[in-house]
């Protein structure tokens, strides 16, 4: 990156910033940051030597040849502020992605749900091609979300939520579905379908649909670029038959093009899965990954965490999930259904005032797969509640038998000390929800044993 020896992110901590600064340090590129408060990534990024502030404040920014921001921060910050006084030059996130990705042989995975999943997937059984790794989430295989490879592949999770996917120009593309949300962006569905369409013309050979998704397959025909795939229809270019689950894998064969490639093996539960593993196999076999090697890494793949990530398990099971969108919820309640006869408990925190507001009668129906709900108080991500909602609107809207509100660990350790049988809790959300359901697995553990 000509002229630039210091980069400075502001928001550092954030799971798409802060894997760019590790991939700008590996680079020998000098790297600080800063954010609100500490997070179990910020001594990750300080083991590699970057400075964070965990303070935002002007005297930060000194001596910096670039600014990198995220999308979160605002024109009121005042690093921001003293970054357009001191006349420094200053790009989005998405931008200094760009910056890196476009000098690559890069594949952009895409879409409103599954997008980290199949990043997480890609990258894992392709890691024998040595790529550069982004994704939105801590893959387990290379305890990071971010990794520089020593091929020109270049795999990243491209997020359409503030429409930064397309600064990306990818060789190659995965859109795994398309659907309302973050509304609080685009305005409405059309203006996102029409950023889908600019992202599919920015990819330069092949994009990877999956028809499965109505407003997706409403897309398959706009360029003969795409090629479409599926778990029900058999008139894909690529998809899966004879699907079987049992409680350890899902099993499959995988056809493209009417051809058979073989039977494969993945770990992760859900129908979904098989949806998001299927496209990533047919870039990786592109990539000239064999296939023995591609069956031995989804029989052992065990997703990005957050992603139906199983902290406890022992009679009680405790399950972290980055679910917050109806569809992602009614997927995870599936799948734990799928997975085990247990009774499903769903403890969700809602996130962000706006989302709500504008997603409220998806809910309807949402959480039926759950014996009973859990509802926490709305996580705000700093916005202020002129939308008229909370999690009072959200339970009613819901409509379950069994639905409760609870304010804090204490009373949900409580319900789960009450329980009598096996039991799943699923801890869904974009929030806080994580370090609750991690405290409360600590607990459980001192108090009954793993």
């Amino acid at each position: 990156m000509e002229n630039v020896k210091k980069v400075f992110f502001i928001g550092i901590n954030g799971i798409g910033m802060s894997g760019l600064a590790k991939i700008a340090k590996s680079m020998g590129l000098e790297v600080e940051g800063s954010d609100i408060a500490r997070k179990n990534i910020t001594k990750e990024l300080e083991d590699l030597g970057i400075k964070v502030y965990i303070e935002q404040k002007k005297e930060n920014i000194k001596d910096i040849d670039m600014i990198v921001y995220s999308s979160a921060i605002k024109e009121d910050n005042p690093e921001y502020i003293e970054a357009k006084k001191r006349d420094i030059k200053m790009i989005k996130r998405g931008e200094f992605l760009a910056k890196l990705f476009n000098e690559k042989i890069g594949v952009a995975i895409a879409g409103t749900h599954g997008k980290t999943t199949t990043t997480s997937l890609m990258s894992s059984i392709s890691m024998s091609k040595s790529p550069t790794i982004m994704v939105g989430g801590i893959l387990p295989e290379i305890n990071s979300n971010a990794k520089i490879g020593n091929s020109d592949i270049f795999i990243a999770e491209a997020d359409e939520s503030d429409n930064s996917f397309l600064y990306l120009k990818p060789k190659y593309s995965i859109i795994t579905n398309i659907e309302e949300d973050h509304l609080e962006n685009h305005g409405s569905f059309e203006n996102i379908e029409n950023s889908f369409k600019n992202f599919i013309e920015q990819t330069e050979d092949e994009v990877i649909l999956c028809i499965d998704c109505e407003n997706a397959k409403n897309l398959s025909k706009y360029s003969n670029k795409i090629k479409t795939y599926s778990i029900v229809d058999k008139e894909a270019d690529i998809y899966a038959t004879n699907i079987i689950k049992t409680e350890e894998f899902t099993t499959f064969d995988l056809f493209v093009e009417n051809k058979y490639i073989a039977n494969f093996k993945i770990k992760i539960p859900g129908l979904h899965n098989v949806s998001n593993a299927i496209g990533a196999i047919y870039l990786a076999l592109k990539f000239g990954v064999e296939i023995e090697e591609i069956k031995q890494k989804l029989e052992s793949f065990t997703n990005a965490r957050r992603r139906f990530d199983i902290l406890y398990s022992n009679g009680i099971t405790i399950v972290d999930d980055y679910a917050h969108h109806p569809t992602e919820i009614k997927a995870t309640l599936k799948a734990a259904k799928e997975r085990r006869k247990d009774k499903i408990v769903a403890v969700f925190q809602p996130h962000r005032f706006s989302r709500l507001k504008f997603l409220l009668d998806k809910f309807i129906g949402v959480f039926d797969l759950a014996d009973e709900v859990i509802i926490l108080p709305i996580y705000s991500a700093g916005e202020k509640n002129i939308y008229g909602v909370d999690e009072k609107v959200l339970a009613e809207k819901i409509k379950h038998s069994k639905i409760n509100i609870m304010k804090s660990e204490e009373e949900i350790l409580n319900k789960i000390n009450e329980n009598k049988i096996s039991t799943t809790y699923l801890f869904m959300g974009a929030g806080d929800i994580s370090q609750i359901a991690h405290n409360l697995s600590k607990k459980i553990s001192q108090n009954y044993g793993v």
